[in-house]
């Protein structure tokens, strides 16, 4: 294992050294990233975090998450999908989130495509998701300390993979925008769709 890889934390853990040392990441790190994430509505604030994300660090946004759902709603999707222009206006004076027109505008847009996905057949987002977990690689559901089924060094752990490049594309294909299979690859990661914890990571066991 190369040790550079992993995080000691105070507290003795090894944790992937993706981590740092910041108390939030390392919270985020223990409690949420790669733990199934179930439902449309938390998956919708995943997805619109994860575009929010692009370009910037994880970190970035999460800090700015509890702003992100006061400004957002709670990124009710119902409530989303009926802002307006005003709304736009507001948020791009709200210093809480990250400023950007067009990620604010591609998040109400977005909330309508789930909206009408959803009108149609309840927990269809949360499907469409799922629906591109590998099957080789649910390795949540697999059994405790299985190292053989982990990545052992950060730098075998991809950005994208054929299965975000198809959610990309499907996502697209329905209207959503920032989508890109870079950004669902993350998104994977983080709802727990995939578990790329590091093999000698606490977490992996």
């Amino acid at each position: 294992m190369a040790y550079q890889d992993l995080e000691i934390g105070a507290d003795g853990r090894a944790r992937c050294g993706w981590v740092g040392t910041d108390p939030e990441y390392m919270r985020y790190h223990d409690e949420e990233w790669g733990v199934q994430l179930l439902g449309d509505q938390k998956l919708f604030e995943k997805l619109s975090l994860e575009a929010f994300q692009a370009g910037l660090s994880w970190i970035t946004i999460l800090k700015r998450r509890p702003g992100f759902r006061e400004a957002f709603s709670n990124f009710n999707i119902g409530t989303v999908a009926n802002y307006t222009e005003v709304d736009v206006e507001r948020l791009m004076q709200d210093d809480r989130i990250i400023r950007n027109r067009a990620k604010i505008v591609a998040t109400i847009e977005n909330a309508k495509v789930t909206q009408a996905m959803l009108a149609e057949s309840p927990g269809a987002l949360h499907d469409l998701i799922w629906s591109f977990q590998p099957m080789s690689r649910q390795r949540a559901n697999a059994c405790a300390g299985d190292e053989q089924t982990r990545y052992e060094t950060l730098s075998e752990v991809p950005a994208v993979t054929t299965e975000s490049e198809q959610l990309s594309k499907a996502l697209k294909k329905l209207g959503f925008k920032f989508v890109g299979a870079t950004t669902m690859y993350a998104l994977m990661q983080s709802a727990g769709v995939v578990d790329d914890h590091l093999a000698r990571c606490h977490r992996a066991h």
